[in-house]
């Protein structure tokens, strides 16, 4: 099937007054997080400028770069700079959102391209022609699918905005299913398992490490308490190991949480003390 090229959407807009913003993880959050989280947020990525001023044309074609995907990226609408400043940093430039010129496709359009070099900050008109539609959402889009329970991998950030922003089919997967569950440190390597039992479920479980980032654990609240809450949202990836329904009872839990502690050696090596 050929491929639908962007140049086909955009109308009336000049390529060679746009610049496209091709948003990347910043360490800290994704993109394309902050797009479905919160618009205001999202505006402050694209008010951002740095040493140089590189939003120097009258438009702003926004793209927010796929987590999973790095050649997919969503669509954030076009924005008219109305306003400079030349002091680098956040809010320099004054922008307002034309939704005249492709508001329907406002987290809709997913755009597939491959930029070369690390610049984000992008001539329209010299990358328009290797830019295509990989897709078009039915519905905005509001969060990552639900990738089932033996695909969970994710850094305590993503769990973060999977709580707090109430991605319905994960919640509804995971509230009411009990389960042994492990969280590795990326930089260190070391692991803590636990559980969820009794009548919290994993959701209601992953929701304490969210606020806490630690759980109660006395180990993980002192590496959150030396490196920051920064670098555990970044580098503390949560996956569950097993999972049941609530009707499983709790000695069984207890006891497979037991057995992975001693196939993981997290006793010895990781952050479990017992």
């Amino acid at each position: 099937m050929a491929a639908i090229p962007l140049r086909s959407l955009i109308g009336d807009l000049d390529p060679k007054a746009c610049k496209v913003h091709c948003a990347v993880s910043n360490g800290i959050n994704h993109p394309i997080d902050v797009l479905a989280r919160s618009w205001d947020e999202w505006l402050g990525w694209n008010r951002f400028r740095g040493n140089r001023d590189d939003f120097n044309r009258q438009y702003i074609f926004s793209l927010a770069r796929d987590r999973s995907r790095t050649t997919h990226w969503l669509f954030g609408g076009v924005f008219e700079v109305v306003g400079r400043r030349p002091i680098p940093g956040e809010g320099s430039y004054d922008i307002e959102l034309r939704d005249d010129l492709m508001g329907p496709f406002i987290k809709r359009l997913v755009v597939a391209f491959k930029p070369t070099g690390r610049n984000v900050r992008l001539n329209m008109e010299t990358h328009l022609d290797q830019m295509e539609v990989a897709s078009i959402l039915a519905l905005p889009y509001a969060a990552e699918p639900f990738p089932g329970h033996d695909q969970i991998n994710h850094t305590l950030g993503v769990l973060k905005n999977a709580v707090e922003q109430d991605w319905h089919d994960w919640r509804g997967a995971l509230q009411h299913m009990k389960g042994v569950y492990v969280i590795r440190d990326e930089v260190t390597g070391k692991a803590y398992v636990g559980s969820a039992y009794g009548d919290t479920g994993i959701w209601a479980r992953l929701r304490e490490y969210v606020d806490s980032l630690h759980g109660g654990n006395v180990e993980l609240r002192a590496l959150v308490g030396e490196h920051g809450a920064d670098y555990a949202r970044t580098n503390l990836r949560f996956a569950l190991l097993e999972f049941w329904s609530m009707r499983t009872a709790d000695e069984h839990v207890l006891a497979r949480e037991s057995y992975w502690k001693d196939v993981l050696l997290t006793r010895k090596f990781g952050h479990n003390r017992n």
